[in-house]
């Protein structure tokens, strides 16, 4: 039972080395930037503009972006980039600092909110699809070929971490899309389904849905959704695994923190696995080729098997690239790390 109440903490986490002293030391400093409207986890390159924009998905949900334009540019229309993850994280954090870097190379960029989370629409809040979050990609791709500074059979997507996953699925089913990289990939429908390194017993596994079953009649019975456990905590007590204190290390310190983003500052619904479990989002990975991937993750990363395991899955051509001593939440926003030269050099190429 102890084993499954962990293995159910870690999947709602999902996502933060800092310890309590540093927690209490910046904490003055991150309740300032929850009552910053328009806060950014990084700074705006004066080489791009940035305006925000919405648009629907298939499902009718108002999806909230930041287009990013190089401001040294052409009449011509240009490739473009559509940007998300990680899961949890809103636009204000890594995949605006990815949109912000990419734009300053050359590309048009959209970095955009998921359905239900930061900016964008869909009730309730803080509830994730493998559907869903996949049309997200494709929704922001229809957004980019309809802008006259986009030439639209020039569109590739970017996914980072949990959202890698939504790309590489996103770019099996949707044929616009031609060329994909993820950082730091996760596959939470084989995550919250398997468990971490697939040690998920059926036995935990069938208690875990039991649990959110029953779960369905207490929200119904109240007709709202309950929140799961929170998906960091206030502070650290010390005993976390290494990679938890390195999500919190980027979401609840100054580094990435945002009021908007739940691995910030909040919790998923307790239900929120259950569409997860039993539809794998890479079944048809094979189908991405003949276009081109890019899988990269850090060489230290928790989460390197997932890239790895994608990259044996796959059909050429694919690349992996494997950054030394790298962390998984290194490739959020550790600009000196993440490789931003091969990531536009594989977009260049491809995106022609």
């Amino acid at each position: 039972m102890k084993r499954i109440a962990v293995f159910t903490m870690l999947c709602l986490m999902m996502m933060g080395q800092a310890n309590s002293q540093t927690m209490q030391k910046e904490k003055s400093k991150t309740m300032k930037q929850t009552e910053q409207t328009d806060y950014y986890t990084f700074q705006l390159s004066d080489k791009v503009s940035r305006q925000k924009v919405s648009f629907k998905n298939r499902y009718g949900i108002t999806l909230t972006g930041d287009l990013y334009l190089p401001k040294n540019r052409s009449s011509e229309p240009l490739a473009a980039i559509a940007i998300s993850g990680p899961f949890g994280a809103v636009k204000e954090q890594s995949s605006g600092l990815y949109a912000n870097t990419m734009a300053e190379r050359g590309f048009v960029t959209l970095a955009f909110d998921p359905s239900y989370t930061g900016e964008s629409g869909g009730e309730p809040r803080n509830v994730a699809s493998p559907d869903i979050n996949t049309e997200d990609f494709s929704a922001a791709v229809d957004y980019l070929g309809l802008q006259p500074s986009v030439n639209r059979n020039r569109i590739g997507i970017i996914g980072i971490c949990g959202f890698g996953g939504m790309a590489l699925n996103a770019t099996a089913i949707d044929k616009r899309v031609k060329a994909v990289a993820t950082t730091s990939m996760y596959d939470m429908s084989r995550v919250m389904a398997k468990g971490y390194y697939d040690r998920l017993t059926i036995e935990q596994r069938t208690q875990m849905l039991e649990q959110m079953s029953q779960q369905r009649w207490k929200d119904a019975e109240k007709e709202t959704p309950t929140a799961g456990l929170r998906i960091l905590p206030e502070k650290l007590e010390g005993n976390e695994p290494q990679f938890v204190k390195d999500y919190f290390d980027y979401y609840r310190t100054p580094r990435g923190f945002h009021k908007n983003s739940p691995n910030s500052n909040g919790a998923w619904t307790a239900t929120n696995a259950l569409s997860f479990m039993n539809m794998p989002l890479l079944t048809y990975i094979k189908e991405i080729s003949p276009r081109p991937m890019l899988l990269i993750a850090g060489e230290n990363a928790h989460s390197r098997y997932f890239t790895e395991d994608a990259y044996k899955a796959a059909a050429e051509p694919k690349e992996s690239m494997i950054i030394p001593n790298a962390v998984h939440v290194d490739l959020y926003d550790k600009t000196e790390l993440i490789p931003f030269d091969k990531l536009t050099s594989f977009f260049t190429q491809n995106l022609k």
